[in-house]
């Protein structure tokens, strides 16, 4: 008889692991059950969508349950998993469609329920015209919103990744656009000086941000009319609440798998769990810090993928390891790029490190090029060792990257001295002769 693997959850870690289980058991009965409407897709290109850049929600999913089917693999979509029992090995499931429940038995299971958008207890908060984005049917809700009712004001509350992204599509749709932050910043996982270049590509474009305002309620006659922050009142005729996620793991502590100190599923380098028979993928498990050494809860669909592909190698018999990850993402804001990886400079001094940074403004072209704009970079590492602990960039083009080469020297545990001897590209049209990389890398051993 086959062995059965049931995956909780079918995006990006679900899928993942579904399709490099199969690939290495071809006797393996997989079988995943995904809540939402959808399976496989790429969720960081809805801002794309919403904008209008992106025609088609179509577009962004990158293969159906009928494809999966082709490989062996059953995904139900619009089945929600009620509950885990391990001593039985089983789920209770929900056919959401037809509110039918059954029970289906497993041998091995990979837990990838993802994260779900922090909704803290706000009056109002359900109001018509309020969106949060993590799904494919919130994606579309907005688009259709901003095509059908034409709003003229909006609310972004939330000034990280999701919130500067949605600035610009509801501006391109005409939108005056305010964000409301409770931090003193927007980005928050940047440092507050680089932070301030994305505050000021933002008031460039004419988004208004209020800092230090925490949201107290939403009001309005059948729809969102305006949001109340910091004893303020704000006009919005559509909000798009972006406060950050946390790990959806409801069903984890329900079937008594252990999760780790951010409240992610506590996995070792396997993605096992400390259930036998049961790993944890994505954005609902943590990861381990390369630069710290310790567990932490960074959510991108880079770590998701790589997690998921680890598990349904070990659970199909193979033999596959995550080493960690050092936190690298990017997010357009406009025409200003921003990326980061690593700690910043007061992440790092939170978790005990002695730190020096380096801070250069460059060009990110040979400065004899019509076009050369500025390039920031700054470099976050130990005064003693020279070890390098984090980076964050922000230019108008070639960030992302030029950061990407950072992460590759976190990852091999690098230093300023190191990082300075690189045999980097040159040619007028991409960088200068010293890259801003040598040059900040440069100051640094100053």
């Amino acid at each position: 008889m086959s062995e059965r693997l049931v995956i909780i959850g079918g995006v990006a870690a679900g899928m993942s692991a579904a399709t490099k289980a199969r690939r290495l058991n071809r006797n393996m009965d997989i079988i995943v059950y995904e809540k939402s409407g959808y399976v496989s897709y790429g969720a960081c290109g809805f801002p794309y969508y919403i904008k209008g850049e992106i025609p088609r929600i179509e577009d962004v999913i990158v293969r159906t349950p009928q494809q999966f089917a082709q490989q062996g693999i059953q995904a139900h979509v619009c089945h929600e998993v009620l509950a885990i029992d391990p001593t039985e090995q089983t789920v209770r499931v929900r056919n959401l469609e037809t509110g039918k429940e059954f029970t289906d038995q497993w041998d091995k299971l990979i837990l990838t329920t993802g994260g779900a958008a922090v909704r803290p207890p706000v009056p109002g908060l359900d109001l018509p015209g309020i969106f949060t984005l993590r799904t494919v049917e919130d994606a579309v809700a907005i688009r259709r919103w901003l095509e059908q009712e034409r709003p003229a004001r909006g609310v972004i509350v939330g000034g990280g990744y999701i919130g500067m992204e949605m600035a610009e599509a509801l501006a391109v749709h005409g939108l005056q656009v305010s964000i409301v932050e409770m931090l003193p910043q927007v980005m928050p996982n940047m440092d507050p000086d680089m932070a301030t270049y994305v505050l000021q590509e933002l008031n460039h474009q004419g988004v208004d941000v209020h800092l230090d305002r925490r949201v107290e309620a939403f009001a309005g006659n059948g729809r969102v009319r305006e949001v109340i922050a910091g004893g303020e009142q704000f006009p919005a005729d559509v909000v798009i609440f972006s406060v950050g996620a946390r790990p959806n793991n409801a069903l984890a502590q329900q079937a008594g798998i252990a999760l780790g100190p951010i409240g992610a599923v506590a996995v070792d380098d396997h993605q096992r769990t400390n259930l036998p028979y049961i790993w944890a993928a994505g954005d609902v498990a943590e990861a381990r810090h390369l630069v710290t050494g310790k567990p932490t809860y960074i959510p991108l669909g880079t770590t998701a993928n790589k997690q998921g592909r680890v598990a349904g190698t070990n659970a199909a018999g193979g033999e596959a390891t995550f080493k960690g990850i050092v936190g690298t993402a990017a997010v357009k804001v406009f025409d200003l790029h921003v990326a980061r990886t690593g700690l910043s400079e007061k992440e790092a001094r939170v978790e005990g490190f002695e730190v020096e940074t380096a801070t250069i403004t460059s060009s990110s072209r040979a400065h004899y090029m019509p076009e050369h704009p500025p390039l920031h970079v700054k470099l976050v590492f130990e005064p003693g060792s020279r070890r390098l602990l984090g980076a964050q960039m922000v230019g108008q083009e070639g960030v992302a990257k030029r950061i990407d080469v950072i992460a590759a020297a976190l990852h091999a545990g690098w230093t300023t001295y190191e990082l300075a001897e690189l045999d980097l590209s040159y040619a007028p049209p991409f960088a200068p002769v010293w890259d801003p990389i040598l040059v900040a890398a440069n100051v640094a051993n100053r």
